[in-house]
């Protein structure tokens, strides 16, 4: 079985598989918990940060074991995992910026990875971004740095563009803190804005039902409730034929409009050398939280004709990936 299967596998059966079933493995393998938002959106992700590791001598179920389990979006999950890892003493944990704050409160003990982390400062994650200090550190997203570019990208695929909604996760103060950027970038464009918060899956429709007819655009705020129901705002936004824009490549490939940030397997790859750092003995504390150094910019094409909107030359020509 190949691993990308290998993985998708163990995604399906969330949480069936306890820790305590690896107890039958040899002693000498090492183990690494990976907590994701979305299965389907992270198999890429993981087996990025699976194939670093072989590279770097961490063989799957020969010298170490890798548990999965993926929140959905929920808390209430990440709680639940949370509380098994720290039960289990698993030697350290990868995970998304979204969960940290829940993992910390579990324990103060096993390393944590973040792989990714819209602002690891700004939320508290981290006390220092080149000394992290305690049991975290990790790789930022720049999410909030990279807003107005991402925007700014927008507004050139559509340059008719006059008035923009905003969804966000009411709830997460990195999101917010992006939300207040969008904002005044938007304003400075002369775009009419509107912001709408959600807290929960079911708030999504409700806000489709709110801009419909008057807005020309969606700006997806991406965090772990987003990415979520990222199927259901794509499919939403095509019906109500609205452009969207999210941070995430995967977003525009699975029909979003368009996309602009880090390349996400990159910063997986490099979470792995985060882990195998620790893995030998280095404390999470001491490695800095690095910024990513490749961002992408990911058009769907087939959207666009889909909303009747003809993408220009010029962007065409600097996007990192196409969909046709």
């Amino acid at each position: 079985m190949r691993r990308r299967e290998f993985i998708a596998l163990l995604g399906g059966a969330t949480a069936v598989w306890p820790l305590a079933a690896r107890a039958q493995q040899s002693d000498q393998l090492r183990h690494i918990a990976v907590l994701g938002d979305t299965h389907s959106v992270w198999v890429p992700f993981v087996a990025a940060f699976v194939e670093r590791l072989r590279q770097l001598g961490w063989i799957e179920d020969r010298t170490v074991a890798i548990e999965y389990r993926w929140s959905e979006g929920r808390p209430e999950r990440v709680a639940q995992f949370a509380a098994e890892f720290a039960q289990q003493k698993v030697d350290v944990i990868v995970t998304y910026g979204g969960a940290v704050t829940i993992l910390k409160q579990m324990t103060t003990s096993i390393p944590i990875v973040f792989a990714l982390a819209a602002d690891p400062l700004g939320i508290g994650l981290v006390a220092n971004l080149s000394r992290p200090g305690g049991n975290v550190t990790g790789l930022s997203l720049q999410q909030a740095e990279s807003a107005s570019k991402r925007l700014a990208l927008l507004r050139e695929v559509v340059p008719s563009l006059r008035g923009l909604a905003i969804m966000f996760d009411a709830a997460y103060p990195a999101s917010v803190r992006e939300t207040a950027i969008v904002n005044n970038t938007a304003r400075t464009l002369g775009l009419e804005v509107t912001q709408h918060g959600i807290r929960r899956a079911e708030d999504i429709a409700s806000v489709f039902d709110a801009i419909k007819g008057h807005t020309g655009a969606l700006y997806i705020v991406e965090n772990a409730l987003m990415s979520a129901n990222a199927d259901q705002i794509i499919v939403l936004a095509l019906n109500a034929k609205l452009p969207t824009t999210f941070t995430s490549g995967s977003s525009a490939r699975a029909g979003a409009l368009m996309s602009y940030g880090p390349n996400i397997p990159a910063l997986f790859r490099h979470a792995a050398d985060y882990v195998d750092k620790i893995l030998h003995g280095t404390k999470p504390g001491e490695l800095p939280v690095e910024q990513p150094t490749q961002f992408d910019l990911v058009i769907n094409l087939k959207t666009a004709k889909a909303l009747g909107i003809e993408v220009p030359p010029t962007l065409l020509a600097r996007a990192d990936e196409l969909i046709e």
